[in-house]
């Protein structure tokens, strides 16, 4: 599990990067069936992510809201202490996969907020991706096999 939410860390910093590269106008850009523009997207990525960590225990300061309409500055600054905190959530033997947790879908376990964790962030960096492309803009490979070649995740055996 702290795997695959290190790749979530690493795609959602690899586009944050790669966005920084453009214009405001470029960032305001979207196409249907996304979930908005490329900032709002990011914005709403990193601000789920601080939902889950609270969740999990882990207090962000002053989380984004509903209603955030915060700079890509402002949203790769946030996003530091989300990579922070991911490590933590692993760190020791506090973390239960099978404890009960309250949500407003209704109680879960702990292993199916980590696994939404991953799977929200991997949807709507495919969202950015798609409005990426559909503009002409290069797209950034952020899947999990550029991941593992990144870290050593290739062996020779």
């Amino acid at each position: 599990m702290l795997r695959q939410l290190r790749h979530d860390v690493w795609a959602t910093a690899s586009l944050i990067t790669r966005c920084r590269s453009l214009t405001d106008a470029q960032l305001e850009l979207t196409v249907p069936g996304t979930y908005g523009t490329i900032r709002r997207t990011l914005e709403h990525i990193v601000g789920a992510d601080e939902s889950y960590l609270g969740r999990l225990g882990f207090a962000v300061a002053d989380p984004f809201g509903p209603s955030a309409d915060a700079s890509l500055a402002t949203i790769a600054a946030h996003f530091a202490h989300v990579t922070a905190n991911v490590e933590r959530i692993f760190a020791g033997d506090t973390f239960d996969p099978e404890r009960v947790m309250p949500t407003r879908r209704g109680p879960i376990r702990a292993w199916v907020l980590v696994t939404q964790f991953a799977h929200h962030g991997s949807d709507h960096r495919a969202h950015v991706g798609t409005i990426l492309g559909a503009h002409g803009l290069d797209v950034p490979d952020l899947d999990v096999w550029t991941y593992a070649g990144t870290v050593g995740g290739f062996t020779e055996d």
